[in-house]
């Protein structure tokens, strides 16, 4: 996502939309993969010398859990504020590497498909959120 600073009117700001496929800003790992595109908006307005972006990020992730290992889906919704100061040489900034990052930076580092989930039998490996197993472990 690009802005362009000389579109950015001091009083009025700009509002952008835009999707980004995760695949362009490699985003998927082997425990998240996404299920739809970044959804991104941004307000932007200038302040003297600097550009304040407000951002929301949607996107709709899988995760596999880390306790029973069975995928899950979730729904990513971040808010992020973005300061930029006003180069006189500058004509645009590009905020792709600031959405990666925004992104990156709320990734579970254990993924749970509920707060609760007791996980793998240590024994059997049955998962044990769908019932007790015949193993002699639980």
């Amino acid at each position: 996502m690009k802005i362009l600073i000389n579109q950015v009117v001091t009083l009025e700001g700009l509002f952008l939309e835009e999707e980004i496929n995760p695949a362009e800003l490699e985003l998927e790992t082997e425990l998240i993969k996404f299920h739809s595109n970044l959804k991104i908006k941004a307000q932007v307005s200038r302040v003297i010398n600097a550009l304040i972006v407000d951002l929301n990020i949607y996107a709709v992730l899988a995760a596999a859990c880390s306790r029973c290992l069975e995928e899950f889906e979730w729904q990513f919704n971040k808010n992020a504020q973005l300061s930029y100061p006003i180069d006189n040489s500058a004509t645009s900034i590009d905020l792709t590497p600031e959405i990666r990052e925004e992104v990156i930076l709320d990734y579970p580092i254990k993924p749970l498909c509920n707060l609760n989930c007791k996980g793998l039998c240590v024994k059997c490996g049955k998962n044990k959120n769908e019932g007790g197993c015949n193993c002699g472990s639980t």
